[in-house]
C-alpha cells in the first residue's frame, strides 16, 4: 500500500491542454499501480483540452468533483456537472472545455492499455 497526500503531488501541463493544471496522483511512477493511472485536473473558465485520443487504445473515465465541464465526441456533446462521469472507450476521441465562470475539478482515471 502507498498513501498519497495531496500536498506531495506535483502539477504538470499535459499536451493539447490549456488554462488548466493537472496532477497525477497514482500511476507506475507515483505508487506502482500498473493497470491504470489516476489524476485530478483543474480547468479555469475557458480552459480545456483540444481534440485528442482518437488513436489511443486506453480507456478513460472522467468524474466531476466540482463545477461543470463540456465533453464533445464527434457526434455528441455532454455537459457534466458535479457528481457526473463519462467513460471514453478505446479509440474514441474527445474535446473538453469549461464554459462557465467557475473552476471545474475533474478526477481522471486512465488505463495503461
Amino acid at each position: 500500500m502507498k498513501k498519497v497526500e495531496l500536498k506531495d503531488v506535483k502539477a504538470y501541463n499535459p499536451p493539447l491542454h490549456n488554462d488548466m493544471k493537472a496532477m497525477r496522483i497514482h500511476g507506475k511512477e507515483e505508487t506502482g499501480t500498473s493497470k491504470f493511472w489516476m489524476g485530478m485536473s483543474h480547468f479555469l473558465p475557458g480552459g480545456g483540452a483540444d481534440w485528442a485520443y482518437e488513436d489511443s487504445p486506453t480507456e478513460k473515465v472522467y468524474y466531476v468533483l466540482e463545477g461543470e465541464i463540456t465533453v464533445k465526441s464527434k457526434t455528441e456533446t455532454f455537459i457534466l456537472k458535479k457528481g457526473d462521469s463519462i467513460a471514453i472507450l478505446p479509440f474514441e476521441g474527445r474535446e473538453m472545455i469549461n464554459n462557465t465562470n467557475n473552476v471545474a475539478t475533474v478526477l481522471v482515471i486512465v488505463s495503461y492499455e
